[in-house]
């Protein structure tokens, strides 16, 4: 069957069946708006990477051998290269205090052929050093990435740099050839607007993308580079070089807010910028998290504080402009490995998405404690 238009087409028996695997709620929403990236069946039944306690690294801030990925593996990015799936995951150690960001995150890269089963680097690739950014990032580390491919294939990464000295977060921006090496820019506001944005603490960054041919490249839109930032409220930068970044601001001089909480909905807490956004003939899709409200206010259906994903339509043209944006999750906590671990009230945190052998594959986190991945049909 076709994706979206399709299920129209199906009959009781093939809507009801389809509706057993993705939730009533998500088919309904996705059989809504045909420009949805969609719908989402799990690839895998389980956690496709999960924590090893054997793992050791030579830590070169402190001098001696940690277990970098013991307690918890999630919120990946991923990129294809060679016809292969590379996930660069975030690893937390076995240091600190036992709660959530206690201990210390370093980036780990996994391989994959078939998008499900994966060989991992004995040792991270991407960790916080004695180098121009140890302020910002220790103790702490590097966490939450997301990575783009350039035309000239450079590979572009987001992530968020946390020091709990400084009680501080920013995006940091990165860059590399192999995934493997990599030079670290700093915050990707430095220095904007004369400075304004120096002391701001943000997370969450995807830049946009488009597709070309079966890869999926950073994409510029009226000369600019594109880049959708932040939870809470969720705004868009631009820039000229995807290295030094600087927000869209509104008729106050402050970052637009595209996209904001919405009562009684999934994101009733707060939405949070996914996977790198891609540029479609429908205009620029953006999968986000969306994390259910506490209170009252929040989506029934769901857990309090749980985190589903949703998707935004932006214009082609204009990708600060909201066009569309869905009523319900097209993805949610379901699985036990989904909703047990470090973060229990339920996560599906969505950070990478790529085309790999004909469908869109997005991986995201579990519970703060596992990576998932999910496929969808290419239309």
């Amino acid at each position: 069957m076709r994706a979206l238009g399709g299920v129209a087409m199906l009959g009781r028996i093939g809507l009801v069946a389809v509706g057993l695997v993705l939730g009533v709620g998500t088919l309904a929403a996705q059989a809504q708006q045909d420009w949805v990236i969609g719908p989402w069946v799990r690839a895998s039944d389980g956690p496709v990477i999960a924590p090893k306690k054997d793992s050791v690294f030579h830590d070169p801030v402190s001098g001696a051998p940690v277990h970098w990925e013991a307690l918890h593996t999630f919120n990946p990015a991923a990129v294809v290269r060679g016809g292969k799936i590379y996930v660069l995951y975030r690893a937390e150690d076995d240091s600190g205090a036992m709660q959530i960001g206690m201990h210390v995150s370093r980036l780990g890269l996994a391989v994959s052929g078939d998008g499900v089963h994966f060989e991992r680097r004995p040792e991270p690739v991407f960790y916080p050093d004695k180098d121009a950014q140890a302020e910002r990032e220790q103790p702490g580390g590097v966490e939450d990435p997301r990575v783009v491919e350039t035309e000239d294939g450079t590979y572009v990464l987001t992530y968020t740099q946390w020091s709990r000295k400084r009680q501080a977060y920013t995006v940091g921006i990165a860059t590399s050839k192999d995934l493997e090496h990599w030079t670290k820019h700093g915050p990707a506001f430095a220095g904007a607007k004369g400075g304004k944005y120096d002391a701001l603490k943000y997370k969450s960054a995807g830049i946009v993308t488009r597709r070309v041919g079966k890869k999926i490249v950073a994409a510029k839109i009226d000369g600019r580079y594109w880049m959708y930032w932040g939870e809470i409220h969720v705004g868009v930068a631009t820039s000229e070089d995807l290295i030094h970044w600087t927000p869209v601001e509104d008729g106050d001089g402050k970052p637009v807010v595209l996209l904001e909480a919405r009562a009684g909905k999934s994101d009733s807490g707060f939405p949070e910028t996914g996977p790198p956004a891609v540029l479609t003939e429908r205009g620029v899709v953006l999968l986000y998290n969306a994390k259910n409200a506490d209170s009252e206010t929040r989506d029934t259906s769901l857990a309090a504080g749980a985190y589903s994903v949703q998707e935004a339509l932006f214009d082609a043209k204009n990708p600060a402009k909201l066009v569309d944006r869905t009523s319900e999750p097209v993805f949610r906590p379901e699985r036990p490995f989904e909703q047990s671990g470090q973060y229990a009230a339920g996560t599906t945190f969505a950070e990478g998405l790529v085309l790999f052998q004909g469908k869109w594959w997005m991986y995201y986190g579990c519970a703060d404690s596992f990576v998932g991945v999910a496929s969808a049909p290419v239309r």
